[in-house]
């Protein structure tokens, strides 16, 4: 709900909001840019010392007024010809034209009203009113994004357009949110819905009757300094019964042109000072740098803007157009996705069709839209779930569980649910697991149950089809094509290969680095950023499916890098080691934040054996500012399969690794690397004390092994891996 309040109005209103915020800021230029060029008055200088100055010099002089910025400026009737000019109360004299600058008139008409007059300002009130909503849904969502209020400035992760976005919007948005609210409330004012709460003195009961008593000697002036003043009314000339009309910052007085004697007096009311405060925090004028501060914050918006929409256009482009979505009110059949990458969606549309097809309504929605209510006819739900690193939520399914848990009643309509999974991962379908549950755990009846899809397997889905139609009694034939990722091509520049000689051939590829557009920067897709731990995705000759290997490199380094194992029959892996310098490769990027070192300057303690090295030695790589870094690396022989040796022993030299223990399984002595961390349990105990950070790269067995032994390293201090996951402290990247 939130998020849909924050996205439509600053897309309906991005023009409108835009000119509102990009004339503001031009405006908040000229508060400051008058005090600095206007007279200042004289240290001390009285009301009555600046009036008799100025009319000493201006015949026929009716009013003076002081600006906030501290402009004096004066008004007269002098041989039937009026007059006005900016004055040096210092002297009395013009110092220039009073007329209001043009660029600054046509800007604040603009500003205000888009030159429509009334029907211009209520447009420009809506936009202001789009302006507050942006920002106080904004705020939630930022909140919501960070873990909380007290987290407000937390590092981000994601796309650039998306940190750009919420990181200028934690320095705007207080004040966004005072530009706008003030904006409103000066609206309301200029259409009478606010009371004027302004007082005028009480009618004096009787004047002296008499004229020309010397401004300059009136004691109701002397008493009040200019820095006070607001507007000096002179009385009409002639007119014995007229009063001078005294305006300060503390009230309005009347006071007799015969005899300077105060007549009568009425202070501001609460109104009116609340009234004049709110003007003053929306035009800058008596506060010139707040002004110039909210003019730089309102610079913002154009910027969040566009970064608000390319992050909008991003995540649409997840999802596939769904053709004849039936209204969720009357479906049927209610197909909820959980997808990261977006292949899960094109699974639910060829469910959707082949159901459709069968007679049924159906409605397909993101997990994380998940609210019965919505569906009063609906007969049964179907799941679609992928998983997002060790087991989490994908980006389209997230709050699911937290929505399920919150309801009174599990839904009357049965629930099936399929994953979508790679099984070489040890988190194969955990989300989907997770789901299915939690939903019996709610006794939400199941229609079939939970099943799983390999690697966008289309004849596991059909599969899984024939089981839904034969539970519904339709026909239900699933033939799912799989829609190739967008890709780029990446040329391979160099090679080295390793692991002939015991049987295991492996190579570290280089790419070059495809060069990225604006687009791909502020949005993040493509080769635009990335880092090592993050996932080359690569799509083989002859098949649909990717495979997807650890980068051994970051952007800043220039080039994409992998290590590749040979594994029998394997189709990637193939293609990959017959690859020579100059040969392209179709690949495409996928975040892995969950595999990342981090920035902290806390221990890293990396473990890896085989190509399992990859994004380790990228992290060392990376480590510039020589961050104690320890890795235990294991291969079968330094003579044939030492990924990086040089490259380790090179950034020993360099700080970037302080540590290397290695473990080699073919030789004299035979060892893994959970032997080597048990013969360094010491030293590994004091690392994770210090508040080290393992990160574990390899084959599911070493992964295993690895466990075990930290284990039993860890008892002594009372800890687990379990507890270090928990942390954060302890991540894998096994297959």
């Amino acid at each position: 709900m939130i998020r849909a309040l924050h996205r439509w109005p600053g897309l309906v209103a991005l023009v409108l909001v835009t000119v509102l915020a990009l004339s503001g800021a031009a405006l908040s230029v000229f508060p400051m840019a008058e005090h600095l060029a206007a007279p200042q008055a004289v240290a001390g200088q009285s009301v009555a010392d600046l009036a008799a100055r100025v009319a000493g010099t201006h015949p026929g002089l009716e009013e003076i007024r002081r600006a906030p910025s501290g402009r004096i400026t004066a008004w007269w009737f002098d041989g039937g010809m009026p007059g006005s000019a900016v004055i040096d109360p210092a002297t009395g004299a013009d110092v220039g034209p009073a007329d209001p600058n043009p660029v600054e008139r046509w800007l604040t008409n603009l500003h205000r009203s888009l030159f429509l007059d009334d029907a211009g300002r209520l447009v420009m009130a809506t936009g202001a009113a789009a302006m507050l909503v942006l920002t106080l849904s904004g705020a939630a969502l930022v909140a919501r994004r960070t873990g909380g209020w007290r987290r407000w400035f937390s590092r981000l992760r994601g796309p650039l357009a998306g940190r750009l976005h919420v990181g200028i919007a934690r320095i705007a948005v207080a004040g966004l949110a005072l530009s706008a609210a003030t904006a409103l409330w000066m609206t309301a004012s200029t259409f009478g819905l606010l009371p004027d709460g302004a007082r005028r003195p009480a009618d004096p009961a009787a004047v002296s009757g008499q004229m020309h008593f010397p401004p300059g000697r009136m004691a109701a002036l002397r008493d009040v300094p200019v820095s006070d003043l607001r507007k000096l009314g002179f009385p009409y000339e002639g007119d014995a019964q007229d009063v001078f009309t005294l305006s300060t910052d503390r009230g309005t007085a009347l006071i007799d042109q015969g005899t300077g004697e105060l007549l009568s007096w009425t202070d501001l009311t609460p109104w009116q000072r609340v009234s004049e405060t709110v003007y003053r925090l929306h035009t800058g004028q008596g506060a010139a740098a707040l002004g110039l501060i909210l003019g730089l914050i309102a610079l913002s918006v154009p910027v969040m803007g566009v970064s608000g929409a390319l992050t909008w256009v991003a995540g649409r482009r997840g999802r596939p157009r769904l053709r004849d979505n039936a209204p969720a009110a009357r479906a049927q059949t209610v197909i909820l996705v959980g997808s990261e990458g977006g292949s899960t969606w094109g699974f639910a549309a060829t469910l959707a069709r082949a159901l459709r097809d069968a007679g049924q309504a159906v409605h397909i929605a993101p997990m994380s839209a998940f609210d019965p209510a919505r569906h009063p006819q609906a007969e049964r739900f179907l799941i679609l779930a992928a998983t997002y690193g060790k087991g989490d939520a994908p980006a389209s399914a997230r709050g699911f569980l937290d929505r399920l848990a919150r309801l009174a009643t599990a839904p009357a309509a049965p629930l099936a649910v399929l994953g979508f999974g790679d099984r070489s991962f040890p988190a194969f379908c955990a989300f989907a697991a997770g789901v299915e549950d939690a939903a019996r755990a709610r006794g939400w009846a199941t229609l079939l149950p939970m099943d799983t899809v390999d690697r966008q397997s289309p004849q596991d889905f059909a599969r899984w089809g024939r089981a839904l139609g034969g539970t519904l009694g339709l026909d239900l034939e699933l033939d799912h094509q799989p829609v190739r990722p967008a890709a780029d091509s990446l040329t391979l520049t160099s090679r080295r290969d390793f692991g002939a000689e015991v049987q295991a051939p492996s190579a570290i590829l280089r790419f070059a680095l495809p060069k990225a557009s604006l687009r791909a920067r502020l949005t993040g897709r493509g080769f635009a950023r990335f880092q090592a731990g993050d996932l080359l995705g690569i799509l083989p000759e002859g098949s649909a499916v990717p495979r997807f290997y650890s980068l051994a490199s970051g952007s800043r380094d220039g080039f994409v890098e992998i290590v590749v194992k040979k594994h029998p029959g394997g189709l990637c892996s193939g293609q990959l080691l017959a690859l020579e310098p100059g040969d392209p490769v179709q690949a495409f990027l996928r975040r892995n934040p969950g595999f990342h070192a981090g920035r902290g300057r806390a221990p890293l303690i990396l473990i890896g054996a085989g190509t399992g090295i990859g994004p380790l030695a990228g992290i060392i790589r990376a480590n510039r500012r020589r961050r104690p870094v320890h890795l235990f690396f294991g291969m079968r022989h330094p003579d044939s399969d030492f990924l990086y040796g040089d490259d380790l022993a090179a950034w020993q030299s360099e700080g970037r690794l302080s540590g290397l223990t290695t473990a080699v399984s073919r030789g004299a002595r035979p060892h893994h690397v959970q032997d080597a961390l048990r013969a360094e349990a010491a030293q590994v105990a004091e690392a994770i004390r210090q508040g080290a950070k393992v990160m574990v790269c390899g084959g599911r067995d070493m992964g295993r092994g690895v466990g075990r032994a930290l284990e039993e390293i860890l008892a002594p201090m009372g800890l687990t891996p379990a507890m270090l996951k928990a942390g954060g402290r302890y991540v894998e990247d096994v297959y």
